[in-house]
Parts: C-alpha cells; sequence; structure tokens
C-alpha cells in the first residue's frame, strides 16, 4: 500500500514496471495471448492516483527495460510492479527478483510468492497441506497421463499456469471422457503446458484481491 507524503517530506520517486498490451499486440502477439497485459490507461491512472498522493512516478516498462535502465544507472525510492511477464513459469516472479537483488523496494508480493501462486497445482498443495480445504485435483502433463487416475467427472479443465480466464470457457465443463481427453489435447496443444484437472465445484466465483 502506498500512503500520502506527510508535509515536508522528501518527494518519494516512484518507477512504474507494466507490460504494456499494446507493445506486445504490434510484435504479433494475438489478444488471447496478451489478456493479461496492461492498457494506456491503466498505467495513466496509477501516475495519477500517486501524483495525487505527492508521489513523483517515471514509468520503466517490463522487465527487460527495467534491466536496461538499471545498468544505465537509474534508480528509484520504490517500484510500483504490475508486470505479468509473457514468457515461461516464472514470469511474474521475474521483476521482484530483479528488484531484489539491486535492493530495490516494491509494491505486492515478492518473487516466491509470485512464482508459487502462478502455478495452480504447487499452489493447491500448499494450501492443501495448510489445512485449507480445495477441489481435488489431478495434473496431465502429455496425452500418456490421460489414463491416469482423475477425480470423478464432472471436471474442470483449464492451463495450470494462466490467469484472467484465458483457456476458459464452455469446453472446461466436462462431463464425460470424451469430452474429457478432446479438451486435454486442446490445451496441452494450444498453450503448452500441463493441464490442472479439478472437481468442478458449481456456484458463484468470486475473485479477491
Amino acid at each position: 500500500m502506498v500512503f500520502p507524503l506527510s508535509p515536508g517530506a522528501k518527494k518519494m520517486k516512484i518507477g512504474l514496471t507494466y507490460d504494456l498490451q499494446s507493445e506486445y499486440l504490434s510484435l504479433g502477439y494475438s489478444e488471447e495471448d496478451t489478456a493479461e497485459l496492461d492498457k494506456t490507461e491503466t498505467i495513466e491512472g496509477i501516475e495519477t492516483a500517486l501524483h495525487s498522493l505527492g508521489y513523483e512516478t517515471e514509468r520503466i516498462g517490463n522487465a527487460r527495460s527495467l534491466m536496461m535502465r538499471l545498468f544505465n544507472g537509474n534508480r528509484w525510492d520504490l517500484v510500483f510492479n504490475i508486470c505479468e511477464g509473457i514468457f515461461g513459469d516464472g514470469r511474474e516472479s521475474l521483476v521482484p527478483a530483479i528488484l531484489d537483488d539491486w535492493q530495490i523496494p516494491y509494491v505486492f508480493s515478492g518473487a516466491a510468492t509470485m512464482a508459487l501462486t502462478l502455478n495452480k497445482a504447487l499452489c493447491k498443495r500448499v494450501v492443501r497441506d495448510a489445512g485449507i480445504p480445495t477441489p481435488d485435483f489431478c495434473l496431465v502433463r502429455s496425452i500418456n497421463d490421460l489414463e491416469k487416475a482423475k477425480p470423478d467427472f464432472p471436471l474442470f479443465l483449464k492451463p495450470v499456469m494462466e490467469g484472467s480466464g484465458k483457456g476458459i470457457g464452455e469446453h472446461s465443463l466436462v462431463w464425460t471422457e470424451e469430452e474429457y481427453q478432446a479438451v486435454c489435447c486442446h490445451l496441452l496443444k494450444r498453450y503448452d503446458q500441463p493441464v490442472l484437472v479439478e472437481t468442478y465445484l458449481p456456484g458463484r466465483e468470486f475473485t479477491v484481491g
């Protein structure tokens, strides 16, 4: 959380790290590929809010821009990080890890938490070990796993390391073995990552953050 500056306090310089969706779209990535990335108006909104609290801001951009600026000698009192990344299973933890190495404070979670929560299967295991109920699940890493034991139908299928609803649609809820195998094969091919298979929980869905 960022608080208003006290009267007479030195104005802090806050760097903004983010992945701008339009930049990746211009490189040929699709709307779905970039669904989690930020729009210009989001960055402008954050800047406006921080300026209203008395802070100075500087747009940094993505992880590569951050590294270039650090090597060029740029520094900030604090970094407001909303980078999602687009490559690999450690993409959300990359910016926090870089900032940790350069001993620059930042808002939101650290590298370990970001890496854990991106991988839903690992996160579910930690939650389960802490005694918090979570639906039964298994992980399909390849078509060779389709015949392995899984929870009872109906099942809900989704990529194990995505957010913003990527890979989720009407096809995600499966009731038969035929549907299960077809959807798993589609998700494995489309997202090139394991498929999280969970017992379906009916009811309303809430996002907490």
